[in-house]
C-alpha cells in the first residue's frame, strides 16, 4: 500500500455531526474512533463534555463545531461557543465563516471575525479549521481570498465544506459537491505550508482518501471511517492496490 494504515488513519477526523445522531449513535461513534485510531472525532458543541470523557487517554482529539452549518451566528456568539466547548473539552475547532459577509465583500467583518476565533481557540491551546462552504463561492477568486486571511490572522486549517451545504438548484432540486479537486488543489496552492487544509464532504471511500492525501490535504472529515479503513485492511491482507478515486459526490 501507498501509505500506511497510521498515516491514512491519522487524517481521518470522524463525523459525528448528523442531525439526527442520537447521544446513543455519538458514543458509538467515538468508541469507534478510538477502535480504529483516527486523528479526531468532529462533535456538535453540547456533545463535547461527554466526548473528552469517553476519549480520554485514547489518543483521539476531540474536535467541535462552531457556528455549524450555516456560519449565520454573530461574531461573539461564535467566540463563546468556542471558549465553552475548549473549556468542555475540544482541542480542535471547525468554523464556518459568515458567507453571506464574504459574498457581499465585507472583507474586514470576515478577517476580524476569523482573528477572534482564531484568538480564542489558540487561548485555550486548541487549533483551529476555518469552514468556507466553497458550495456557495462562485468563483476561485473568493477562495484565494479566504485562503490569503486564514494566513494572516493565524488559521491552523482552511477547510472545503461542512458536509451539509446544500443548494437549490434552477430546477428546484438541492444539490451539493463538498470537497473537489479542484478547490482542494486551489486551497492548498494559495495557503502558506504552516496552514494546512482539510477536505470535507463526498469522500467516502479509501481511495478518495488516498486521492485527497496526494493533493496536500492532512484531514479529512468523514463518517464513512469504518468502511474507508476495513477496505484498507482487506487490501492490505490481500495485497490489492487500490482503484481510480474521485471526490465532490456530495454528503458528510
Amino acid at each position: 500500500m501507498k501509505y500506511s494504515y497510521a498515516e491514512l488513519a491519522g487524517m481521518i477526523d470522524h463525523s459525528l455531526l448528523q442531525p439526527g445522531l442520537t447521544d446513543a449513535e455519538a458514543e458509538a461513534g467515538c468508541i469507534l474512533a478510538a477502535e480504529y485510531g483516527v486523528a479526531s472525532v468532529c462533535v456538535k458543541p453540547y456533545f463535547v463534555p461527554r466526548a473528552a470523557s469517553l476519549l480520554a487517554d485514547t489518543g483521539v482529539i476531540v474536535g467541535c463545531v462552531i457556528g455549524f452549518p450555516a456560519g449565520n451566528s454573530s461574531t461573539e456568539v461564535k467566540r463563546y461557543e468556542t471558549e465553552l466547548a475548549c473549556k468542555d473539552g475540544a482541542r480542535e475547532i471547525d468554523m464556518v465563516i459568515n458567507i453571506g459577509k464574504a459574498l457581499g465583500g465585507d472583507w474586514d467583518y470576515v478577517e476580524r471575525e476569523i482573528q477572534v476565533i482564531a484568538d480564542e481557540a489558540h487561548k485555550h491551546g486548541a487549533k483551529l479549521k476555518v469552514i468556507f462552504e466553497n458550495d456557495y463561492l462562485p468563483n476561485d477568486a473568493l477562495k484565494i481570498r479566504l485562503c490569503e486571511i486564514c494566513a494572516r490572522v493565524g488559521a491552523d486549517w482552511v477547510k472545503t465544506s461542512t458536509g451539509y451545504g446544500f443548494s437549490k438548484q434552477p430546477d428546484g432540486s438541492y444539490n451539493y459537491q463538498g470537497a473537489t479537486e479542484h478547490d482542494v488543489k486551489l486551497m492548498r496552492q494559495h495557503s502558506p505550508a504552516h496552514v494546512q487544509v482539510k477536505a470535507a464532504g463526498g469522500v467516502r471511500d479509501l481511495d478518495g482518501l488516498i486521492l485527497v492525501r496526494d493533493l496536500g490535504c492532512t484531514r479529512l472529515g468523514a463518517s464513512a471511517t469504518k468502511s474507508i479503513l476495513d477496505e484498507y485492511r482487506r487490501r492490505e491482507a490481500t495485497g490489492e492496490s487500490g482503484g481510480s478515486a474521485s471526490i465532490g459526490a456530495g454528503g458528510y
